[in-house]
């Protein structure tokens, strides 16, 4: 299963949408996104067709022929994006410290972290996923 190896591997944000939809789908048409995604934007049926594409060439996604139209299933797996992107802010604002992170959730506070990165282990609570999801997905 391909994952993302560089920040620029985050989707965009209508990238990460129509994965979202598919994460629930398991798999779906064009048609399918479309008519899902359809509640919070009108959107072409080509312009789905040119997003599913993207993530397709870019290993997010596979796509097989059904009849005459494509299924789309996802390959990237949320939970690889959802590290990625905490590793992201972790690098980019926390210093690469986890526990500077976590210290910043918890609380609000900005310290400065305690340890190099490379000492720092982070246990997440289950409750934890959720809230995450919904700040960075």
């Amino acid at each position: 299963m391909p994952k993302p190896r560089k920040p620029g591997d985050i989707p965009p944000p209508l990238e990460l949408h129509c994965l979202r939809v598919l994460w629930d789908m398991k798999e779906g048409t064009v048609k399918d996104v479309r008519s899902a995604i359809a509640g919070s934007r009108q959107l072409a049926y080509t312009t789905v067709m040119t997003v599913l594409d993207r993530l397709v060439k870019k290993g997010g996604l596979e796509r097989r022929k059904s009849g005459r139209s494509f299924t789309y299933v996802p390959l990237l797996s949320r939970e690889a994006l959802r590290k990625l992107a905490v590793q992201e802010v972790v690098d980019s604002f926390f210093g690469g410290s986890h526990d500077a992170l976590a210290a910043y959730l918890k609380d609000g506070s900005a310290a400065e972290p305690v340890f190099p990165a490379a000492q720092v282990a982070v246990v997440a609570e289950p409750e934890d996923d959720d809230r995450l999801d919904a700040v960075l997905l």
